[in-house]
């Protein structure tokens, strides 16, 4: 009898339909049946010998609430009788608010009979509010912004199983090498038993950053070249982005784009999508621009446009670009798309647009040096000081930087302009808000923002915060100039300014938006003496005039 491994994913949600990921021990036919009478049903596919579906729900009413329960071939498996958590359950918009939570970077919690050396986890913490209080406000998605596992920083307990498994003598070590050691971080992270019951009845979104395949994963064309020659590489990252579009990308696509993606056609056509889905990973991997990973989700009147600033990025040093060619074209499609439809524009992508000015202005000043503005040694000084200090966000690519800055100021400009342009990150393991200012007659009238929210559960060294702080301060800015004027580099044309934070802590960011007006709220989860962790709301804001 087929049992269920991992799962179910409550993804994808509209008014009528939604999707739900699962997956199972052996080959069947997954079903979801909801108390109303909605449902759907699908056979699984088969992944180097592991079985999945992504089942289609369709029937469901605007506005409702709807238990549902997963069947393998007819048999209920989820949930199990003795769950101690609320049924699941698929909530669909009814047109008013919506509320989007976000954050990055979390390590799986141990388990609960273990200390968390990081403190407690805000997604669980978040998950046992609404278990316990079904009545409190909850999200109506989950916007989880990269690093959703550590392939390059495993557990004891992981690193035990691949011990068993091929010995930590064998490259590479403690970190993942294949497909199947991925499965394993997957199913650490999500068979949680918090994160278990909030991703079954919290729809998701996703997007990688680069612990999802490896710290600093294409800094730069030298960083790629050097990887490449190792000889567990092409293993690694093939098994990284296979297990990528199965266990998160698949759920970010509505039903109607999945029905028409060659890819997911072709992996449930043949008793076995190995093959075809590691040559798509391969293709992924040796020319970016041939897949996108990038996608599009309307939230009744919000906008969420997920951008790829990992796997699309242009390395060459002549050339350097965050984007290639036509995911930046896809960018601005997305963003001026029947413009009328929408009173906010969120704009997801894994690292952080507007960073503390002297980060920002050091990675552009190693940016310089890198494309040889002060010649050949600087050059080789250059890279080793942009691997050694992870200079590789937006700032490290200054063209990139200055076009999404552009495609901002214009999205919130004119009569058809949103009220808030929102940039959403994380990566850097601590929360702010930041706002760029422009020329009196160059000023957006929409409101535009950086929001930035991490980790959700990782550690936060005394020395992040003590350079964090430092990055925003007016002294570290006069230091971030001169780095630029030894580097010849020009500066940002856009200037910004910090108006909340820097928070750290296990944390998550909450955006509620209704018409044109929002919200910001930042809880971070604390534990309490003789109970259980909490999230407490550090910062709470309106974003737009009511």
């Amino acid at each position: 009898m087929a049992a269920l491994r991992l799962g179910p994913l409550l993804r994808y949600v509209d008014d009528s339909s939604a999707t739900v990921w699962v997956e199972t021990s052996r080959p069947c036919t997954a079903e979801v049946r909801c108390a109303g009478g909605a449902g759907g049903e699908t056979r699984t596919f088969q992944i180097v010998g592991h079985h999945y579906a992504l089942v289609p729900v369709t029937g469901l009413a605007p506005g409702t609430d709807s238990a549902y329960e997963v069947l393998l071939d007819g048999t209920p498996v989820w949930p199990p009788a003795d769950s101690r958590f609320p049924p699941p359950a698929i909530r669909t918009p009814d047109g008013g608010s919506v509320k989007v939570a976000f954050g990055s970077c979390r390590w799986a919690a141990p388990p609960g009979d273990e200390k968390d050396p990081v403190g407690p986890d805000a997604l669980d913490t978040l998950a046992a509010r609404l278990a316990s209080s079904p009545e409190a406000e909850r999200p109506d998605v989950l916007l989880l912004l990269g690093d959703q596992v550590y392939a390059d920083e495993t557990s004891e307990a992981t690193r035990r199983w691949i011990a068993a498994r091929r010995g930590l003598d064998e490259l590479p070590g403690t970190q993942v090498a294949d497909y199947e050691e991925y499965t394993h971080l997957y199913r650490e992270s999500w068979l949680d038993p918090e994160i278990r019951w909030l991703l079954s009845t919290v729809p998701s979104c996703m997007i990688f950053d680069d612990h999802d395949i490896i710290d600093d994963w294409n800094t730069s064309d030298a960083w790629l070249a050097d990887i490449r020659t190792t000889p567990w590489w092409r293993e690694r990252i093939l098994g990284g982005l296979m297990s990528y579009w199965v266990h998160q990308h698949l759920g970010n696509l509505a039903p109607a784009e999945l029905a028409t993606d060659p890819l997911y056609a072709a992996v449930r056509e043949t008793p076995d999508g190995t093959d075809v889905l590691r040559a798509h990973a391969a293709r992924s991997d040796a020319d970016p621009s041939s897949v996108r990973w990038s996608y599009r989700r309307d939230f009744g009147r919000v906008r969420v446009v997920m951008v790829d600033s990992r796997a699309a990025r242009v390395l060459k040093e002549d050339n350097r670009s965050m984007l290639d060619s036509g995911e930046a074209e896809w960018l601005r499609e997305q963003v001026w798309d029947h413009r009328d439809a929408y009173d906010h524009l969120l704009i997801g992508t894994s690292l952080p647009w507007l960073l503390p000015h002297l980060i920002h202005d050091a990675e552009t000043w190693n940016a310089a040096l890198c494309r040889g503005e002060r010649g050949a040694r600087w050059a080789r000084i250059g890279e080793r000081v942009r691997r050694g200090a992870d200079l590789e966000h937006w700032a490290a690519f200054p063209e990139s930087f200055e076009e999404l800055g552009r495609l901002v100021a214009e999205a919130g400009t004119g009569a058809q302009a949103p009220a808030t342009v929102c940039v959403l990150s994380g990566d850097v393991h601590h929360a702010y808000v930041a706002e760029p200012r422009w020329p009196a007659d160059a000023t957006p009238d929409a409101r535009v923002l950086q929001l930035t929210c991490s980790p959700v559960h990782n550690s936060i060294p005394l020395t992040m915060r003590l350079g964090f702080r430092f990055g925003w301060s007016g002294l570290g800015r006069a230091i971030g100039r001169r780095l630029l004027r030894h580097g010849r580099a020009d500066r940002p044309a856009v200037d910004w300014r910090r108006t909340g934070g820097p928070w750290f802590g296990n944390q998550l960011m909450t955006l509620t938006m209704r018409g044109r007006e929002a919200t910001l709220r930042l809880e971070q989860a604390q534990s309490v003496r003789g109970g259980s962790p909490r999230l407490t709301t550090v910062e709470e804001s309106v974003l737009t005039p009511r």
